[in-house]
């Protein structure tokens, strides 16, 4: 009994001296280990300060950033590895992940694709941070591309994630991709009124707005005879395309027509009905050769209202002739 404690306390004494003998290698190993990481993070903010003032290359910078401090952070982990096990080889690390890589990748299959697309976007660029960008009914501006999502901020202050793959695999609409912007808008005239006094009206109305632009200059077409109104649709740019300008923009042009056009007497009709009653009491109702269904006789013959006498009348005389007949048929029996 005494030789089994004695031989498990030479055990512990010598894990607690082989500690003590590697601990100056952990301390060194983690300082070298928390240096990279310093370095790491300051490589990440020069190379962003380098690109932070280039539109062009913003989204490079942050793809180069991030993997400039990843490949820092895993020398540096190889490094302070081999401080404290001094027999670890670098080949050791690369096997062990090569081997746990297929596992890993089947359990994170979603997050690769993610982080795999979003450096695809940081690289190609298809929209950049503060575009206003429009996704499967999210509209909003850019706030951040990351390597696994993209957030964008929505006109009424909400924030929406939305993962990389999905941006990168579907159809996205950069409303900030140009310059300029087209905006248009239908107006209803009536039919009475002039089409070219109209248009040319409509052209001045948005030539008086200071957020048309002149090059390239408005236009208006006539696009449809709808039911009650001659559709005239207008058509102007803007500059910078932004959601705050395009809606100032629109109110001014809008005001400015509806202005214009009622000043100079153009009708601004709305949709209207006519309901037509179809009159059961006339003597034609049942006759779908002659019933008129409400609309006017025009010169023909106008079918003669029915009254309430004339139809006890009809109806008394009808009972009768049914008992006649029925008189007729008792008397041939009996004879």
């Amino acid at each position: 009994m005494n030789a089994e404690i004695s031989a498990a306390w030479d055990k512990v004494q010598s894990m607690i001296n082989g500690f003590i003998a590697l601990l100056p290698n952990l301390l060194l190993g983690l300082i070298v280990f928390i240096l990279f990481l310093f370095i790491a993070s300051r490589i990440k903010v020069v190379v962003k300060r380098l690109t932070r003032n280039r539109r062009s290359a913003r989204n490079l910078g942050l793809v180069l950033g991030r993997l400039a401090q990843g490949i820092t952070i895993l020398i540096g982990l190889f490094i302070a590895l081999s401080i404290v096990i001094p027999s670890f080889k670098a080949g050791d690390l690369v096997q062990l992940l090569g081997i746990s890589g297929v596992a890993i990748g089947f359990a994170f299959r979603d997050i690769l694709q993610n982080f795999l697309a979003g450096i695809l976007i940081l690289l190609t660029e298809p929209f950049q941070i503060d575009d206003q960008i429009v996704f499967k009914g999210f509209e909003g501006t850019v706030e951040n591309i990351q390597t696994r999502a993209t957030t964008i901020r929505t006109y009424d202050g909400r924030r929406i994630v939305i993962p990389n793959s999905e941006l990168f695999t579907n159809s996205v609409t950069v409303n900030t991709a140009f310059d300029n912007r087209r905006l248009e808008y239908d107006v209803g005239i009536g039919y009475g009124d002039d089409i070219d006094q109209a248009k040319q009206l409509m052209l001045d109305a948005m030539h008086s707005v200071d957020e048309v632009l002149k090059d390239p200059a408005p236009d208006v077409l006539a696009m449809e005879l709808a039911g009650s109104t001659v559709n005239i649709r207008v058509r102007w740019w803007v500059h910078p395309p932004r959601r705050a300008d395009n809606l100032i923009s629109r109110d001014k042009v809008i005001t400015a027509i509806k202005k214009k056009l009622v000043a100079n007497g153009i009708d601004l009709p709305f949709p209207t009905q006519q309901i037509l009653f179809h009159d059961q009491t006339e003597e034609t109702d049942g006759d779908r050769s002659r019933q008129r269904e409400g609309w006017p006789a025009g010169k023909g013959e106008v079918p003669k209202p029915r009254r309430i006498s004339d139809t006890l009348r009809l109806l008394a005389q009808k009972q009768d002739d049914g008992n006649s007949k029925v008189d007729s048929a008792k008397v041939n029996n009996e004879t």
